[in-house]
């Protein structure tokens, strides 16, 4: 049963927003229980200096599996690839995958031509898809990621040059 916001729980997670601004913080997720029926999830995260919140229920969740085998592309040698200058990071924890839904063409491939701003790929956040766009135009040269894998904050995704 979905809960309408009170004004309790608005200055709240305005709140919890002030304090990862204030202390530098660059997540914070919250699970309050009012009740056996009755509860408010909160989670809070910063990218480049964008705030992002997001308030859900709490669901079962069901693995989506995988539909892609890994490639050479997706290993990682012996190399440093967040080092790369052109390495993109992951500006949130979650699931990555390289397609809109399953079956559908890939966002990207080694070798394709992307424009500042392009969606390279989604990120899967508390049930939240967040489209991840390209930070500059280049040629996508390397994939670090597996579709369906999961990602870390900061972890390479892909290495645009």
């Amino acid at each position: 049963m979905a809960k309408k916001p009170n004004d309790n729980d608005v200055a709240f997670i305005e709140a919890l927003a002030e304090l990862l601004s204030k202390q530098s913080l660059t997540e914070i997720e919250v699970n309050r229980n009012y009740g056996e029926d009755d509860s408010l999830n909160v989670r809070i995260s910063k990218t480049q200096n964008v705030v992002q919140t997001t308030v859900t229920a709490p669901v079962m969740a069901s693995p989506r599996p995988i539909t892609s085998e890994p490639t050479e592309t997706s290993i990682i040698t012996g190399d440093d690839p967040s080092a790369h200058p052109g390495a993109v990071p992951s500006p949130m924890v979650g699931t990555v995958y390289l397609q809109a839904e399953p079956g559908s063409p890939a966002f990207i491939s080694i070798g394709t031509v992307v424009a500042e701003g392009d969606t390279i790929l989604i990120i899967e956040a508390m049930k939240t898809m967040n489209q991840i766009p390209a930070p500059h135009s280049g040629t996508v040269k390397r994939i670090l990621v597996e579709d369906g894998g999961p990602v870390e904050y900061g972890s390479p995704l892909v290495i645009i040059e």
